[in-house]
């Protein structure tokens, strides 16, 4: 019987510039790893900063569309207003009309300037409450003739807006032409103003025109 024998030797003699090759290369995998995690960590950053960005401005969409519907609710109450303004001037005669009523919110002038939102005092008790429309507003009304003095239409010095005046649109005439333009000429306009309070600060100004 014959045996076999085989001697293997390893050669495991490493020269001083292997070991620094190998360190070089550790040192380049470390660094690289180092990069890696800073350039991770700036674009974490970045996608936070985005997100923030993106979170504020829906935030600030539903609070500008929040605003607008409550500014429309607030212009929608003002009817309340009108409503009983036109109500109070149904139930007066034409006599009643030519004289400041302060108590009941009418001037029998328009009062100019007449600034509303400026300069006008909406908490003086020359301005009517209209009471709450129920959904938090608050809604206040004053009534002005358009003419320039207290009187009837036709006194001397007078000068109103009337269904006759250059100002005044224009409806196709019926019956007795002479007598249409005399009730036209002695029919003056009435402005009526409104102002609501409403939540979160809300303010709306109307004006209507009616005669």
């Amino acid at each position: 019987m014959k045996s076999i024998i085989t001697n293997t030797t390893t050669n495991a003699n490493c020269t001083l510039g292997d070991i620094a090759i190998l360190r070089n290369k550790r040192s380049m995998r470390a660094r690289q790893s180092g990069i890696v995690l800073f350039i991770a960590l700036i674009v974490l950053i970045a996608m936070t900063l985005a997100g923030i960005a993106m979170m504020k401005q829906l935030g600030a969409g539903v609070g500008i569309a929040g605003n607008l519907a409550f500014r429309q609710n607030a212009t929608t109450a003002a009817d309340l207003g009108i409503e009983i303004a036109q109500s109070w001037l149904v139930t007066k005669k034409a006599m009643e009309l030519i004289a400041d009523d302060t108590g009941n919110g009418y001037f029998a002038t328009w009062k100019e300037p007449f600034d509303p939102v400026n300069s006008y005092s909406w908490s003086n008790s020359n301005s009517i409450s209209a009471g709450n429309d129920g959904n938090g507003n608050t809604v206040r009304y004053v009534i002005h003739r358009l003419c320039t003095i207290p009187g009837l239409p036709n006194v001397p010095g007078q000068h109103c807006v009337t269904l006759d005046s250059a100002l005044a649109p224009k409806d196709k005439e019926g019956g007795d032409t002479a007598s249409v333009k005399i009730r036209a000429a002695l029919t003056p306009y009435f402005r009526v103003t409104t102002r609501t309070d409403g939540p979160r600060g809300t303010v709306s100004y109307t004006q209507v025109m009616m005669y």
